[in-house]
């Protein structure tokens, strides 16, 4: 027992280059979680950290853990946030406008009762005596986990749902703009359309009186000209449109020559 003892609390040459380069990971991904100027970036460092994680729970043995870790936290409650970001529209102008008085010397404080807590509880933590894995599990690990979570923890996990769930519909919320000016209708938005010179029918296809029917190739009228209305704006502020007015002028040419000449014969012929 002393020797099982003695190798519980001694730490392999793996384990420590794991810890030392995985939790040096995980805090630079916790920094960045709160350092971040965007919320969707802020959130995929929170995902990478989370990850991390779930690599030391299933490094421990903690098997079901490290999958609970990695489908429901960073797979669902993430996905969950990132949903919530994206349907609201959160910028980096938002973030710096202060719509509560005194919120961020408020949020300072909060952060350093937090660490005070933290740091005092992990300073009064026994550590110097172990369970093992083999004892703590002895009733099965989902188990235990679930005794846990159910009869001690219960309030906790009820407060997190009931959290989840009013992200959600807060988000929703914050989302429905109530329409303040009526809407234009049908005949309204013809009429400005008319007003305002726009193009009314349809812009014609490109390759138009072409030989061609690419999208960079300009429609030609019938003098052989070609119709910038043709082609789409894109391509003609890039550059990317091919003339082929002068081949098709000289195919009508070539045309017109041969059209001539056979009338010629025909005349002749007569």
């Amino acid at each position: 027992m002393s020797a099982i003892a003695a190798a519980a609390t001694v730490t392999s040459t793996g384990e420590a280059v794991q810890f030392w380069i995985l939790g040096t990971i995980a805090v630079i991904g916790a920094l960045c979680t709160i350092l971040m100027k965007k919320a969707v970036h802020s959130a995929l460092c929170l995902a990478g950290t989370m990850i991390i994680l779930a690599v030391f729970y299933l490094a421990n043995g903690a098997y079901f853990l490290g999958v609970v870790q990695v489908v429901v936290y960073t797979g669902a409650i993430m996905m969950l946030f990132l949903f919530v970001v994206m349907l609201v529209g959160v910028t980096a102008a938002d973030s710096l406008t202060e719509t509560l008085k005194g919120q961020r010397w408020l949020a300072v404080l909060c952060g350093l009762g937090f660490g005070i807590l933290l740091i005092a509880g992990i300073a009064n933590a026994g550590i110097t005596h172990f369970n093992g894995l083999g004892r703590v599990n002895s009733a099965g690990h989902v188990e235990g986990l679930a005794e846990l979570i159910f009869t001690r923890y219960i309030f906790a996990f009820e407060i997190t749902g009931a959290l989840l769930i009013t992200a959600a519909v807060g988000a929703m919320v914050l989302t429905h703009r109530e329409r303040t000016e009526r809407a234009p209708s049908q005949r309204e938005l013809a009429e400005q359309r008319v007003r305002g010179g726009v193009q009314l029918p349809p812009l014609p296809a490109p390759g138009v009186y072409a030989r061609h029917n690419a999208v960079d190739v300009a429609g030609l009228l019938p003098d052989g000209t070609p119709s910038e209305l043709t082609v789409s704006k894109t391509l003609r502020a890039r550059g990317q449109i091919r003339d082929v007015s002068s081949e098709a002028i000289g195919d009508l040419k070539a045309l017109e020559e041969r059209s001539s000449e056979r009338l010629g014969r025909e005349e002749a012929s007569k």
